[in-house]
């Protein structure tokens, strides 16, 4: 072949390649930090999706599931995310009010979520139980109900988080409402001696227990998970509460305003197949919705069996959500 030719094909060849680049999505996914994190559930999606979508996965790490819910609200239609993904069932029907987001169409009917949670615009994608975490060394005795917890020692403080910008403490919120009902206010007053601190996030109010400066933390019972897998450390555990455990299932949305719909319902299917649920359980250190080949690893087995369950119904919850926060903050002020 002469030379002329050869630079003829290769121009050609340019020309046939170069649309096909510039015309590879990306698929922008708003998410909290922890999930963003590089070591997070996060890279693991990312490299798992990338391998069949022909795309490139953008997470974009805000400082919770609500910030990155605020943060699209705020963009409006100008916002480059396509979904959102972390936010839970207690802020589920507050998200759909917005308006923002379009119905998955994805096939969630064989997923095992409890209470058999389904929406036709969120995917669920794991879920755990609350729960109040301690060290064994320093807190050989924990208390073992809230009602236990406000007669303790008034020295034994907890860690929480702020309910308006963390879902953990909106689940707390929720807990002491769904168990005590009318008497929840009382129980935050019982509860107010002993709050170290209310935190902007999880990860904050976590470092409390882990520096010793909080005695629990609410956190969720698979968290001594991550210790005994990860650390090699059982000195981290749950505290057993009789008044049973309130559910978070995590869920996925896709925004109307994007225009990757077809890519963006793909990378959620994805999401619920046991490739992607394999990575869930010690990267974000919670239960999949899907079964798993292998099963879950061993030190699940060691962990709480949650029971009774606790779960308020989404419509009630977006109802009541913001009057009984504000019955929190007056409580313990």
């Amino acid at each position: 072949m002469s030379s002329p030719i050869r630079l003829a094909l290769a121009a050609f060849i340019g020309l046939l390649a170069l649309p096909a680049f510039a015309q590879s999505p990306t698929l922008t996914i708003y998410t909290y930090d922890d999930f963003a994190a590089e070591w997070g559930p996060a890279p693991g999606l990312k490299s798992g999706f990338e391998a069949t979508c022909g795309c490139t996965v953008n997470f974009v790490g805000v400082d919770s599931s609500i910030g990155a819910l605020r943060r699209a609200q705020l963009e409006g239609d100008s916002t480059k995310a396509d979904i959102i993904l972390g936010l839970d069932t207690s802020i589920a029907e507050e998200a759909r009010q917005t308006g923002l987001f379009a119905d998955h169409g994805v096939d969630t009917s064989a997923l095992n979520v409890p209470g058999d949670w389904q929406a036709a615009d969120f995917v669920p994608f794991d879920y755990a139980y609350f729960a109040f975490v301690y060290n064994k060394e320093t807190l050989p005795n924990p208390p073992t109900s809230f009602e236990e917890l406000i007669a303790a020692d008034a020295d034994l403080k907890i860690a929480l988080q702020d309910p308006r910008s963390s879902t953990p403490c909106l689940g707390l919120v929720l807990w002491i409402k769904a168990a005590y009902g009318d008497r929840a206010a009382e129980i935050w007053e019982g509860l107010a001696p002993h709050i170290l601190t209310v935190a902007k996030s999880w990860s904050d109010a976590y470092a409390l227990l882990l520096s010793g400066e909080a005695d629990m933390a609410l956190s969720y019972t698979t968290s001594p998970a991550y210790h005994m897998i990860a650390e090699e450390d059982d000195r981290y555990l749950a505290a057993p509460f009789s008044e049973g455990y309130y559910l978070q299932v995590e869920v996925a949305g896709i925004l109307k305003s994007s225009e990757n719909q077809d890519l963006a319902r793909d990378f959620l299917a994805y999401l619920i197949t046991p490739e992607a649920q394999g990575i869930i359980p010690t990267t974000n250190w919670v239960y999949p919705i899907a079964d798993l080949p292998d099963g879950l690893p061993a030190a699940f087995d060691t962990l709480i069996k949650p029971e009774p369950v606790l779960l308020l119904d989404d419509k009630l919850v977006d109802e009541k959500s913001n009057e009984w926060i504000a019955e929190m903050f007056e409580a313990i002020q």
